[in-house]
């Protein structure tokens, strides 16, 4: 019989000499592989043999790179001479809990220089957790003229004053997104420097500064951009402001409110309740800063075409949910906080039957003494009544075995399940065993699984439940859990298509993270912290395996971080 890696070859030479019979000019070509929007297909394309892959390499006008480590800017302007937008991803994860070192890096400065030298024409930045500061703001305002769109999500070491750079340079700006990011919020004036005749901005979030904005510049601007869709708006504007905006921006398909709790009169509550009923084209709605029952009913009328709700700033109870929600009968996406109680959410199973996605947040995550909040019977009764539900994120403070198990029995085609039990080791409190069966069961039911999130008293059967059944897992967070490395090696040996494994105070060690050597190259980043992972396995791991970048910081058993991406890689050793 032929080795697979033979029929592989064979494979491939076929297709090559396919490829050349077809003989596409090469402008067709470009054409056809332009229409593919999957970074991942194109990627795919770029391997069929050398035509195909310099005809994508000219063709690609936007890059993803996951890990900005995985590969050098200069590697990617010589391989992709035509990009007019990037899309970039920094620090792990976990620095969204300051579990990540101060000054750990991803600076995005080298990047702009590389990018303003090669990419004079680009258009749109997208950047996720990394570093960029007010000289790289403006920098990127003045390097590039046809600059358009600029989203910066969980990003630090920038101010309002780089936000003002943007608005001063940027004369075609579409977008500007500015989201959940450390900024250094000096004062609301930078709005004041978009000049009078700009008129082309599209996207404008501001939800997270919490300084006064000036209110009279923002609704010129408003006023002005006339292909306005989505405007978000932090708590500094008022109801009555809100108003006033929405007047001049009814086409407005995502809004997100400032604060909604204020002292209206009649008239003042039926303007508003008048302005959102104009917003015929309103899908996503969010914001509602300190909402309470009192002016909920004015959303009412808005809320026949929504799909995406976000009450994450909302701390509503179930009775006012309950209202809401029966106004809202389109809802795919829902964000809520753990005040709505379990009563909310058999709300939610009773009004929200196209619901596919449900995030409960805590309302006080480091309130110990909380006895309310959601539980294991909230999340059943979303299961009977969402049977489409496939991505859910559950804060909670309790579970059990058999609730996971009919809740994924209910939706079995989850893609994304991440279970977050607040009190680390807690086991299923009625039985007292392991939540072992639960995580079991999610793994061997939901097939189409992509992430996972586990929590609670978990044994290595966990991670051999995983390691057997998960054969479509692409990430991992794992957080006081397991018991040996075994638990550790079972998903390294039983996983193919891993590309991200999070892991934090564990029981993990070098033998658990030098089973995975012939894993890592194919992964995009494995992070280790507070495990017992040693400096001589680090040592170990970086001389077998030349290619990755390892990193170990602080003293053992403390951080690793291992980065890799099938771009290209390089090695340091940052000891």
């Amino acid at each position: 019989m032929e080795s697979s890696e033979l029929k592989r070859s064979k494979d491939s030479v076929n297709s090559c000499e396919s490829a050349r019979r077809s003989s596409f000019p090469d402008e067709v070509l470009e054409r056809v592989l332009s229409l593919l929007k999957s970074h991942r297909d194109r990627s795919s394309v770029s391997l069929v043999c050398k035509d195909w892959y310099n005809a994508e390499r000219w063709s690609r006008t936007h890059v993803f790179i996951g890990n900005c480590y995985s590969v050098s800017p200069e590697i990617v302007a010589r391989r992709f001479p035509r990009i007019r937008s990037v899309t970039l991803k920094g620090k792990p994860r976990f620095s969204d809990f300051n579990l990540v070192p101060e000054n750990w890096g991803a600076d995005i400065h080298a990047w702009l220089v590389v990018f303003a030298a090669k990419y004079p024409f680009l258009e749109e930045l997208r950047l996720k957790r990394m570093a960029i500061s007010d000289e790289s703001l403006e920098f990127l305002a003045v390097s590039f003229p046809n600059f358009k769109a600029l989203s910066l999500l969980s990003c630090d070491g920038f101010s309002t004053n780089g936000l003002a750079a943007i608005a001063t340079h940027c004369k075609n700006l579409t977008e500007l997104d500015i989201q959940e990011n450390g900024i250094d919020d000096i004062g609301g004036s930078w709005l004041s420097c978009f000049p009078e005749s700009f008129t082309t901005l599209e996207v404008l979030n501001f939800a997270n500064l919490t300084s006064d904005i000036n209110f009279d510049m923002l609704e010129k601007l408003v006023g002005r951009c006339k292909s306005m869709r989505v405007l978000k708006l932090n708590r500094s504007v008022s109801l009555e402001q809100l108003q006033r905006l929405l007047v001049n921006a009814p086409q407005l398909a995502e809004l997100g409110t400032g604060l909604f709790s204020q002292e209206l009169t009649i008239r003042e509550y039926e303007e508003l309740e008048s302005a959102l009923s104009n917003c015929k084209n309103m899908h996503t709605l969010s914001g509602l800063w300190d909402a309470t029952g009192m002016y909920l009913p004015a959303l009412y009328l808005a809320c026949t075409h929504l799909t995406f709700l976000n009450l994450s700033y909302a701390a509503l109870q179930s009775v006012e949910l309950a209202k809401l929600l029966a106004h809202c009968p389109q809802l795919k996406r829902l964000w809520v906080l753990d005040s709505v109680e379990d009563k909310g959410l058999e709300a939610v199973g009773l009004n929200c039957p196209l619901l596919e996605e449900l995030r409960v947040f805590p309302a006080d995550p480091f309130d110990n003494e909380i006895v309310h909040g959601v539980t294991e019977a909230g999340f059943v009764a979303v299961s009977f009544g969402c049977p489409r539900l496939h991505y859910v994120l559950y804060f909670c403070r309790q579970m059990t075995n058999a609730a996971v198990a009919t809740i994924v029995q209910n939706c079995p085609d989850f893609t994304h399940f991440r279970l977050c039990i607040m009190n680390p080791g807690q086991p299923d409190y009625l039985t007292n065993e392991p939540m072992d069966e639960a995580f079991g069961a999610v793994v061997k039911t939901c097939t189409k699984l992509q992430r996972l999130s586990v929590s609670g008293l978990l044994t290595d059967l966990t991670f051999e439940y995983i390691g057997r059944y998960a054969k479509n897992l692409e990430t991992l967070s794992v957080a006081f859990a397991g018991r040996s490395d075994w638990g550790m090696q079972c998903v390294l040996g039983g996983c193919p298509k891993l590309r991200k494994l999070e892991i934090r105070d564990c029981p993990f060690g070098n033998a658990a993270l030098l089973s995975g050597l012939e894993k890592y190259e194919s992964m995009r980043s494995l992070w280790m912290s507070a495990c017992n992972v040693t400096m001589n396995g680090c040592r170990l791991l970086a001389r077998e395996m030349p290619r990755l970048n390892v990193e170990a910081r602080g003293g053992m058993p403390h951080h690793l971080s291992l980065l890799s991406e099938m771009l290209g890689t390089r090695q340091t050793e940052n000891y």
